[in-house]
């Protein structure tokens, strides 16, 4: 039996993740970390998933800011491989407390790896990391070699684990990487997510609840991939013994307009009726152009994502509907 370590089980990747191992994996046992401990949400979650089987599944309800909690994890589970989600994610709201969010995610990094070093436990280790770490490149896709320049406070502490991951490489040759992921979504993600807010936003307004939306741009292009899909990349690095970085996205762009048209569409309502632009809304130094490279992932590894675009945004609003009515 494989003692598998997630932290940050209880969100979107991780809920996802937990899915793709049960599916592939009979003889694992999955340990989740979550401040909550909230089993019941995330076995609810996993349900709609079409996941029945719970037996091999734990949480533990531990603060991974503090070294000797997670010390003692570690000796307990005696982890096989580590996937390590956890952490804020959102990167306007790391402004309003930057030393905290960067302490937080650089923090529960360095507990979880020093431990491993401490322990002589080497196991197979996957670092969300984030897009956001790199500078804005407007005409050309993104690989691993772009260059970095953190815009937040959030891809500040992203760029210093990420650049930690290739330290432990060379110092102790270690199967850990640092998994770069693009915009990703789901039927999980919360409503202060662009996607999700403008799904709300616009179920309110066919419902007459809500009289337009709001964004900041209309021509802003990202690369954004389903979920499920991109928790298939992490799978894909650890159990093939992955080491530094990877790139993990489509390699499409879509424009925000886009995005808004399939969402009016699948209402049947004129989203131009609607929709108004704020460009007070933009963060500073957001690059109009954002599309991954996923060149280095499917050359070594064959993965590629399956979902496409319209499918994705599909289903989060089928499921959204779901929730709101």
């Amino acid at each position: 039996m494989e003692n598998i370590l997630i932290t940050g089980i209880t969100g979107q990747d991780g809920v996802f993740l937990t899915k793709n191992l049960i599916d592939k994996n009979e003889n694992i046992f999955i340990h989740g970390v979550s401040r909550s401990n909230d089993l019941k949400t995330l076995e609810r979650k996993l349900m709609s998933l079409g996941v029945l089987n719970f037996t091999n599944l734990k949480i533990h309800n531990i603060n991974l800011e503090d070294k000797k909690s997670v010390r003692k994890l570690i000796k307990t589970i005696k982890p096989d491989r580590i996937f390590n989600l956890t952490g804020p994610s959102s990167v306007y709201d790391s402004f309003s407390n930057p030393k905290k969010v960067i302490n937080t995610i650089t923090g529960i990094f360095d507990n979880l790896t020093e431990t491993l070093i401490e322990e002589n436990i080497f196991v197979n280790f996957f670092q969300a990391s984030s897009s956001e770490i790199f500078a804005p490149i407007n005409n050309e896709s993104i690989n691993e070699e772009a260059k970095m320049s953190p815009n937040s406070p959030y891809a500040e502490a992203k760029k210093i684990n990420h650049d930690k991951v290739s330290d432990l490489i060379e110092k102790y040759n270690w199967n850990i990487t640092s998994g770069i992921m693009f915009n990703h979504e789901s039927e999980f993600r919360e409503d202060n997510y662009l996607t999700s807010k403008i799904i709300k936003d616009t179920f309110d307004i066919y419902k007459n609840k809500k009289q337009e939306i709001v964004v900041g741009s209309l021509d802003y292009v990202r690369d954004w991939s389903f979920a499920g899909d991109i928790m298939k990349a992490a799978s894909t690095l650890s159990f093939n013994n992955a080491k530094g970085p990877y790139i993990i996205g489509s390699g499409e762009g879509n424009s925000i307009k886009e995005l808004i048209r399939i969402v009016f569409s699948y209402f049947d309502l004129d989203w131009e009726k609607y929709t108004r632009v704020d460009e007070d809304l933009l963060r500073k130094g957001d690059p109009i152009i954002k599309i991954s490279n996923p060149y280095k992932i499917f050359k070594d590894f064959g993965w590629k994502t399956e979902m496409s675009f319209e499918d994705l945004i599909n289903r989060c609003i089928e499921n959204k509907i779901k929730v709101m009515e």
